[in-house]
């Protein structure tokens, strides 16, 4: 389920993130949160409560937004602000069990259109449709803050969902074999949002939600407990908090980071990402290639006051057909960071994570699934890490420095069984690659 409605909503992004402006650094952030939360289902499992590791990319411009565990685009803005209309997509976890997560491939991302009224500059209505890929509908009433304590911030939140049957019977009715239908009805939630500034980029997360389900729900065969409760903790990097209070000033400085396009080719690697990385890599005996295009759009040129420059990169790659597989289509967001070095001539060291959405599962990643007697993932984490080198410094022609010759490491993994939203698996697959990459 998660797998086709994530597509969706990484497509939405690959399309429209091309005209925002790329003269001033942007909004943006990078975090990883924990999240426990607790299992509301009747279980032969001594948990009572369930963890996840979770990556999180946040981005905003005048035409699409990442926030964390939502994505979506601009539809319709007021020339006041005061409406928007967005097309979303959310993720939902479902708190099961850890040792069940793989086989039941529970968590799903719903997707829909959201109408906010902002009502000042602190408060906002939401009103949301939104739909699994199984079409199990469910609307919420979401009335949030933005409360601004210095470095501390808190979103405080409440929100009435209702769900319809087919929802309900899904998410709250069925369990470990067992189905019940159930009516639709409404529950209620609260909850807040925190981060805190500690230093320069550098910050602090903290939410905490709690749900009080309806008769419905609770009155289920499978469910044992009437509150569904979550608490998430961690840390990100952000733009910098400045003393100014008008959020127009807080993204407007100029910066020197343009974006780019890059193509890739290369091959698939049986070997893990420590062994490829210090050159102990093995070549996939069934000579497995995908090829890549990825855009860079510029987000910022420093952090802590360092020269890093960082950008938010969707992109396409291509997993050719083969003796072992057929063809597969890979799409990627991660935001990625840069640095720049003169030794003897201009070169670059890169890192970026995101996730990362394909089609087909490759050959490497089924074939070491089914070892491990494991369900493939979609859905993974992504990590890309590069290193190139400029045209132009090397033949020493400065019409030539828009240009970059590199290799990048295309890896997609699951964190080590840390995450319920990439399948509660060990594994993954690494492609080693060339890049031609041109600044524009």
């Amino acid at each position: 389920m998660i797998k086709k409605n994530l597509a969706l909503g990484l497509v939405t992004i690959l399309g429209s993130t091309t005209v925002a402006n790329a003269a001033q650094e942007a909004e943006w952030g990078i975090a990883a949160v924990w999240r426990t939360a607790n299992i509301p289902f009747a279980t032969q499992s001594q948990d009572s409560t369930v963890s996840t590791f979770i990556p999180m990319m946040y981005f905003k411009n005048d035409y699409v937004f990442l926030d964390g565990m939502t994505a979506g685009a601009h539809l319709y803005k007021a020339d006041d602000n005061q409406f928007e209309v967005n097309a979303i997509s959310r993720l939902r976890f479902i708190d099961i069990p850890a040792g069940e997560q793989n086989a039941a491939r529970g968590d799903t991302l719903d997707y829909g259109l959201q109408l906010r009224y902002n009502i000042d500059d602190t408060w906002h209505l939401d009103t949301e449709l939104m739909t699994d890929y199984d079409y199990n509908k469910h609307a919420n009433l979401r009335l949030q803050g933005t409360l601004d304590y210095g470095d501390l911030e808190l979103k405080p939140n409440v929100t009435l969902r209702y769900k319809d049957s087919g929802f309900n019977t899904e998410y709250y009715g069925s369990y470990n074999g067992q189905s019940q239908d159930i009516n639709g009805a409404f529950d209620y939630a609260m909850g807040v949002d925190a981060k805190y500034h500690l230093v320069s980029n550098l910050y602090m997360l903290g939410a905490t939600n709690i749900r009080m389900l309806d008769n419905s729900a609770y009155h289920s065969d499978v469910i044992k407990e009437r509150f569904e409760g979550e608490v998430y903790l961690g840390f990100g990097f952000f733009n910098e908090k400045k003393k100014s209070t008008s959020k127009a000033k807080q993204h407007s400085r100029d910066i020197s980071t343009k974006p780019y396009v890059r193509v890739a080719h290369g091959y698939a690697s049986p070997s893990d990402m420590g062994d490829i990385l210090t050159f102990n890599g093995k070549r996939d005996p069934y000579n497995n290639q995908v090829t890549s295009v990825f855009y860079g759009h510029p987000l910022t040129d420093e952090l802590f006051g360092l020269p890093l420059d960082i950008y938010f990169s969707p992109g396409y790659a291509h997993h050719w057909s083969s003796e072992v597989q057929d063809t597969g289509n890979e799409f990627v967001a991660l935001i990625k960071a840069y640095y720049t070095f003169n030794w003897p001539v201009k070169m670059r060291l890169g890192v970026g994570n995101g996730v990362s959405y394909i089609d087909n599962i490759t050959y490497i990643e089924q074939q070491e699934m089914d070892k491990k007697e494991k369900t493939a993932s979609h859905v993974m984490n992504y990590i890309d890490i590069s290193y190139d080198v400029n045209i132009g410094s090397i033949f020493r022609k400065p019409e030539w420095e828009s240009l970059w010759l590199g290799y990048s490491l295309h890896h997609r993994s699951a964190i080590f069984e840390a995450s319920s939203q990439f399948g509660r698996i060990k594994g993954g697959s690494n492609y080693s690659t060339v890049y031609l990459q041109y600044d524009f």
